[in-house]
């Protein structure tokens, strides 16, 4: 999850955030669109990032005592996975619904609703700091958000979608675009930069981290027919803007269209992405 990815880039007579978020953004909007359908987003979506989390937690010794906040938590994956290997675990997000999601998956976790870009916890708090698919780019504020609060020598790891190949998403979201007011556009292409080769560790190394090692890994969701497949999809924060732009009717036949191409001949539909990852460190004084 992010509190980012479904943010206009529209002008209007609001005040800019004075956070440091990138202009446009307004995280209360962006909460909305991505706790619009809570809970088929937890149950059919978020189980994308599985195999980069497992990589994220070994290759970060989150373990016994491990102090860890994730950033973008959405309803709780990450949280609940360093949780089960002994980790004392936050996570802050912009959706109320998905966060009522993540605290009932993990009592003991401190959940907070907020923005990534204004982090509520103290400087140096934190050993581990993840963000998964939650920072993206234009968001170098939040990285330093993040390394404010972690502790040195403490680890930071960003997550998020890759050039390819697999890029299965890729003709969903050009659906999602075709469907979407123009003025969410110029945000979409903005956030996504951070895919393009060297742009995560350039943010990383400006919010003073040390990058120790990049890695990949194929995001795999499966879903056994198409209503499911459509909920799925429909329950991500870029879906939304499209979908109250011309609505379910018009929006679903383009997005299962775009998906025929994941479908087996079993009629279950499995899609593959290139999930990036990174890994930076906080130096020790």
């Amino acid at each position: 999850m992010t509190d980012l990815l479904a943010t206009t880039n529209r002008t209007d007579d609001r005040q800019a955030p004075p956070d440091g978020s990138p202009d446009g953004h307004h995280w209360e909007e962006a909460g909305e669109a991505w706790g619009a359908r809570a809970l088929d987003w937890a149950c059919l979506f978020e189980h994308y990032a599985t195999d980069v989390l497992l990589d994220v937690l070994d290759r970060t010794g989150v373990g016994d005592g491990t102090q860890l906040l994730d950033v973008a938590c959405g309803s709780g994956l990450a949280v609940r996975m360093a949780h089960a290997r002994g980790a004392a675990v936050a996570g802050i997000d912009a959706a109320q619904a998905l966060v009522e999601v993540a605290r009932r998956r993990t009592p003991e976790a401190d959940v907070r609703v907020g923005t990534m870009f204004e982090l509520p916890w103290d400087d140096e708090r934190f050993d581990v700091v993840t963000s998964i698919n939650g920072i993206w780019g234009g968001c170098e504020a939040a990285l330093e958000e993040a390394a404010r609060v972690l502790r040195p020598g403490g680890h930071v790891a960003i997550s998020f979608w890759g050039e390819g190949p697999p890029l299965d998403l890729r003709r969903c979201f050009r659906a999602f675009a075709a469907n979407a007011p123009a003025d969410h556009l110029a945000g979409m292409k903005r956030t996504n930069g951070i895919a393009r080769p060297g742009v995560a560790e350039a943010m990383l190394t400006s919010a003073g981290l040390e990058v120790l090692h990049r890695g990949s890994r194929i995001s795999t969701l499966e879903w056994p027919d198409a209503e499911t497949a459509w909920r799925a999809l429909a329950s991500i924060g870029p879906a939304v803007p499209a979908l109250r732009h011309v609505g379910a009717d018009a929006l679903r036949p383009q997005v299962l269209e775009a998906l025929e191409a994941c479908r087996d001949d079993l009629g279950m539909y499995r899609f593959h992405n290139d999930q990036q990852y990174v890994i930076a460190r906080k130096a020790v004084r």
